[in-house]
């Protein structure tokens, strides 16, 4: 049985999504480690010590442990946690030598930095998952330092798989940084339909105090590159003045507070204040009622590698209205399951919004598809790729670049 190794420097499975530095990447480690301890791959995951009285070490199910590694100040922003990566890849490297594991799993540049010290010196294989890339982000107006893009070009190099999300985000690590095809796996993440299925609209309207009016939803951290501020313009634009919005989600990054002042301005520059009503961070299964109380789910970033909301929305049956960028345009099948905008124009997403909930019956088929569709993704068969990717990079010799 493959022992791995998965590394997360800058955030935990252990930690509520939704803000701070918290989003889609905690769901995605917490899913994906879960579904492979129950397909019986032992998993270690490494996670930089973020708070002082957290334990050394924590058993969260059989197979699925998460060690904190004391790596500088706990209450480290973000921005300075590049001049602690050595110290983070220390303490893995001093764990692993009396608990070695068979491949390592890195995510995130900065892990990915800390993987690719670690790769060298113990002779293991390495699988890297980005979920955000520096040069993509540039593309969209959210530039990153140089050194996280030389960082990345240097991981790229010489990790042994990349996963890659969907065949968008597999052009653009060929494009931007000339990845070698025949070492990147199209893994795309799952959602748990348990929790995230079709149900009563009436139902989760009463338990969130909601009438009959059309309600959009956005979820998300907020921050300048997921575009609330998009999704306000939109509503304010909309001919139905019943129609109102929930923001579900809490300020994240060295932006994120300026930006929820700058959205809070413009919700009173538009009149919305009794239509809008904004909601922190919640217990992820507990937003599977907010997508079933919504006719529409917003989700106007710059840029995604993936897009797990527009999934999770999805699985519940309610149609989303996203960017055409990145992983959104695999996700969502336009005029089939949503409907994409192009740019970054309110007024395109009003028009796309008014003609979904001004059409019950586009809307219907809408989500009736996209529920259909959201079945092909599954943490269980995720977890179930990735256990051969393993198993066949364990008996690999390492890629090496020479580093």
């Amino acid at each position: 049985m493959t022992r791995l190794a998965m590394l997360s420097l800058h955030t935990s499975p252990l930690v509520q999504a939704g803000g701070g530095d918290a989003g889609g990447m905690n769901v995605y480690v917490r899913e994906l480690v879960a579904a492979l301890a129950h397909g019986g791959a032992d998993t270690t995951v490494y996670v930089r010590r973020w708070r002082d009285d957290l334990p050394k070490r924590l058993a969260v199910e059989p197979g699925f442990e998460v060690v904190h590694i004391d790596a500088g100040d706990p209450s480290l922003p973000k921005e300075q946690l590049p001049g602690i990566v050595d110290e983070f890849a220390d303490g893995v490297r001093a764990h692993l030598a009396i608990d070695p594991a068979d491949v390592l799993h890195a995510n995130y540049w900065l892990s990915g930095v800390a993987g690719h010290r670690l790769k060298h010196e113990l002779d293991l294989p390495m699988v890297s998952t980005f979920h955000t890339l520096a040069r993509v982000k540039a593309e969209t107006g959210d530039p990153e330092p140089q050194n996280r893009i030389d960082a990345e070009s240097d991981v790229i190099a010489c990790s042994d798989i990349i996963t890659a999300n969907s065949v968008v985000e597999l052009h653009e690590l060929v494009r931007h940084y000339g990845a070698d095809p025949s070492r990147i796996e199209i893994v795309p993440p799952g959602v748990d339909h348990a929790f995230f299925s079709p149900g009563s609209r009436r139902g989760a309207r009463q338990a969130l105090g909601l009438g009959d009016e059309p309600v959009l939803l956005f979820v998300g951290r907020i921050q300048p590159l997921k575009g609330v501020d998009v999704a306000v313009e939109a509503l304010s634009q909309l001919r139905d003045p019943r129609a109102r919005m929930l923001i579900v989600g809490g300020s994240s990054g060295t932006e994120g507070d300026d930006h929820a002042a700058e959205v809070h301005d413009l919700i009173t520059d538009r009149g919305l204040g009794d239509r809008i009503t904004i909601a922190p961070p919640q217990p992820h299964h507990v937003l599977s009622t907010y997508y079933r109380a919504a006719d529409v789910t917003i989700v106007p970033s710059r840029s995604e590698s993936f897009g797990l909301v527009a999934l999770e929305s999805a699985a519940c049956g309610t149609p989303v209205v996203a960017s055409d960028v990145g992983g959104l345009r695999t996700l969502v099948d336009h005029g089939r399951t949503g409907l994409r905008v192009p740019g970054r124009d309110p007024d395109g997403f009003t028009e796309a919004v008014e003609r979904i909930i001004g059409d019950p019956i586009f809307a219907g088929r809408l989500s009736e598809r996209a529920a259909e569709a959201a079945t092909a993704y599954t943490w269980t068969s995720m977890a179930a790729r990735l256990r051969r990717v393993y198993a066949d990079l364990s008996e690999r010799v390492p890629v090496d670049c020479m580093a």
